[in-house]
């Protein structure tokens, strides 16, 4: 094996998966390519043990499926997801993609500034933006912000409604604000 393929506990994203359903399997194919470690939400845990998902925590009330080897759980009460972000930040993880279909920007603003979060549903790839934040794209590509945002300017970017923005052209955009971060959504 080559040495850009050794990869040190923890250097790489966790993988939460909370929810599968509709998620492309490509996607998922890239998020599994560096072996991260991977907890899912009980619910969950049979459809991903059926896709070869090399499994390493799954987040229970009371587990009923038996478990792959060396699977642990972590013990939730009526939050798996909150539990399981508190355990990636306590176990100092600096970075995890989250699976999912739905988003509520309550459930993740208090890991905000613990851990990187990338949120992915079927549709969307949120993510948390610091402010100066700056990013190239493609001309015509949709971005939302889905955090309330004091003193918001933009560049590079059309506003199209609300919250919405286009990319006026190819290249870089750019969002300065007030508060020390926002959610931002594009497009898978």
């Amino acid at each position: 094996m080559s040495s850009h393929h050794i990869v040190r506990e923890k250097q790489e994203p966790a993988l939460l998966i909370m929810d599968l359903n509709g998620f492309n399997d490509e996607h998922l194919g890239q998020l599994l390519e560096w072996n991260p470690t991977v907890l899912v939400n009980e619910p969950v845990y049979e459809a991903a043990d059926s896709l070869g998902i090399k499994i390493d925590g799954v987040i229970s009330s009371s587990i009923s499926s038996p478990l792959q080897h060396k699977t642990f759980v972590i013990h939730t009460g009526n939050s798996p997801l909150l539990d399981a972000l508190k355990y990636l930040a306590g176990e100092q993880y600096h970075a995890v993609n989250i699976i999912t279909t739905s988003f509520k920007l309550k459930d993740y603003a208090l890991f905000a500034d613990s851990i990187t979060l990338v949120i992915l549903t079927p549709q969307k790839r949120i993510f948390t933006a610091k402010p100066g934040f700056s990013k190239w794209k493609v001309a015509g590509e949709q971005i939302e912000i889905l955090s309330e945002v004091k003193n918001l300017h933009t560049m590079g970017l059309h506003k199209i409604s609300g919250h919405t923005y286009k990319t006026e052209k190819e290249g870089f955009y750019t969002l300065t604000f007030e508060q020390p971060f926002i959610f931002i959504a594009e497009e898978l």
